[in-house]
């Protein structure tokens, strides 16, 4: 059998910001590339380069060179509402800070992405109580955020990214915000949604953390110095896919 396209695939990609005194490079010709089915965690110390990489994947942000292939289309050469429709149709995000509405019930938080789109309001909740239902908060629906704890919040924040049916879950340190031991329950959720066929990238700078995934890649001053399997202790310094 042929091997599958990457989901990811990054190639010679380069971030700069301007500055009084020139450009500040972020990313330094970063080259990656994540298939299906993969559990990647994207680690690194403050001012390494993963936040701006994790918006680019996102595509939050475009890199100053080099080419971002989302899903086999490369996203420098999609449009805004090409690029939109790709990212809603392709991605779930799930954040540190969960990011609920607080006036909406729970079941509206989850069904809020869908409203965008053609999907008739039943279709929406059905959808949302789905979710809800696999996130173990089915009986909560009606709820508000506020009457729930923070591991139940972020639970409900993956109910939502997993409401579009995405390929790909980006996940910004979505147990950073919580302690040790709703902290493994986040991640059981994950590693679950993993085995369902779901390619999850999280970013994380708990170690404890990262051994959840089964790759791990490391940025250090805007480059690769690392991307290893778990457990996989031959590093790759300045790592090319």
């Amino acid at each position: 059998m042929s091997n599958p396209s990457p989901v990811i695939a990054i190639r010679h990609l380069y971030k700069d910001y301007p500055t009084p005194v020139g450009p500040f490079p972020v990313l330094k010709d970063v080259n990656l590339s994540i298939y299906p089915g993969e559990f990647v965690a994207i680690m690194g110390p403050s001012g390494s380069g993963k936040s701006t990489f994790m918006n680019i994947l996102g595509c939050l942000d475009r890199p100053t060179s080099g080419d971002y292939q989302l899903n086999g289309q490369s996203i420098a050469r999609l449009d805004k509402d090409a690029t939109a429709n790709l990212r809603g149709r392709t991605l779930g995000f799930v954040f540190q800070g969960f990011n609920l509405l607080p006036r909406m019930t729970l079941e509206d938080n989850v069904a809020l992405p869908l409203v965008y789109s053609d999907i008739p309001k039943q279709e929406r909740r059905s959808r949302a109580r789905q979710l809800l239902n696999k996130v173990g908060l089915a009986k909560y629906a009606t709820s508000l955020p506020s009457r729930i704890s923070g591991g139940q919040q972020q639970r409900v924040a993956i109910a939502r990214a997993l409401v579009n049916r995405p390929r790909l879950i980006l996940a910004d340190e979505p147990t950073g915000n919580l302690d040790s031991h709703t902290s493994e329950e986040i991640m059981a959720l994950f590693t679950e949604l993993n085995r369902e066929g779901i390619t999850i990238v999280l970013v994380t700078h708990e170690p404890d953390i990262a051994l959840f995934a089964g790759r791990q890649v490391r940025f250090r001053d805007g480059i690769i110095v690392q991307d290893a399997l778990t457990g996989d202790h031959h590093d790759e310094e300045e790592a090319t896919s």
